[in-house]
């Protein structure tokens, strides 16, 4: 981990007051194109922030689910917009409450390895939340939705997941925070759609039985009001002191090229979750 988080330089693109304007597929095709610009130099390190409104991202094991239609019908009954993530992980809820951070590094040297990517996110929030008198834990946290072994919690109770995605000698590691609203009514959401997708079927793979109870956001564990400008700033400094320069930045031409081949890819990983939804 030594060194990961300190980099010369890190741009950061903000797209967390996008909002309803700026949809969850352009975000997995966007952190896609950014793998491909920073593995082969044509980017530095870049932090790229997102917030989506009412989204249910499905992870690949999801599909498989033996009555995934009715499961995907109650998430849009429920005003929620069900997609499939390129990378791993199960469903978790996106909402206006819920800031993403993907850290896109160059997969250089002797390559980074999977418990080094998670263990650099790990790190960026403990330094975030430094001035809190609590302890951030990185183990699976049973009974929680996308469950994994990297999930960070407060007292046993789970509020981010870390996943990662890697391509073109680029590794991006993204994690969800949930910062204020309701961990356990995000955590209900997920509890009835697998029951509604698995019912009492045998599957192959193991879904989670989630426990509403064993998640929360932020604000509820830390006793505090925070919006997502709040955590925007800690992000800010904390990207500041590991850095010789920070700046805002956009998608360069190198991006801009190649952003259409890589959203259409998650858009057609899409077609059978649309063709549910009208169904």
């Amino acid at each position: 981990m030594e060194g990961l988080l300190r980099q010369h330089e890190w741009r950061i693109i903000d797209q967390s007051a996008v909002g309803i304007h700026f949809q969850a597929l352009q975000s997995f095709g966007t952190d896609d194109t950014l793998c491909a610009s920073v593995g082969a130099g044509e980017a530095p390190a870049t932090a790229r922030t997102w917030v989506h409104h009412n989204t249910v991202v499905l992870g690949i094991q999801d599909t498989r689910l033996p009555f995934l239609q009715e499961g995907i019908q109650f998430l849009t009954s429920q005003g929620y917009q069900p997609i499939v993530r390129n990378s791993g992980g199960l469903a978790v809820v996106l909402d206006e409450g819920v800031l993403n951070i993907s850290l896109i590094f160059p997969e250089v040297e002797k390559g980074i390895d999977i418990n080094r990517g998670y263990d650099v996110m790990w790190e960026l929030i403990q330094q975030m939340f430094a001035d809190f008198p609590v302890s951030i834990d990185a183990r699976e946290i049973v009974g929680s939705y996308c469950p994994g072994s990297y999930d960070l919690s407060i007292g046993g109770k789970k509020f981010a997941g870390i996943s990662q995605r890697r391509l073109k000698k680029g590794v991006a590691v993204q994690i969800y925070l949930c910062v204020n609203g309701s961990g356990e009514k995000r955590a209900e959401l997920v509890r009835d759609f697998y029951q509604l997708a698995k019912k009492q079927e045998q599957t192959k793979f193991s879904y989670p039985e989630v426990v509403p109870a064993v998640m929360a956001s932020l604000s509820e564990l830390l006793g505090v009001d925070l919006t997502i400008s709040d955590v925007m700033l800690r992000l800010l400094n904390c990207l500041n002191m590991n850095s010789e320069h920070l700046y805002a930045g956009q998608l360069n031409e190198f991006e801009l090229e190649f952003f259409p081949g890589y959203y259409q890819r998650v858009v057609d990983r899409n077609e059978k979750i649309a063709e549910m939804v009208k169904g």
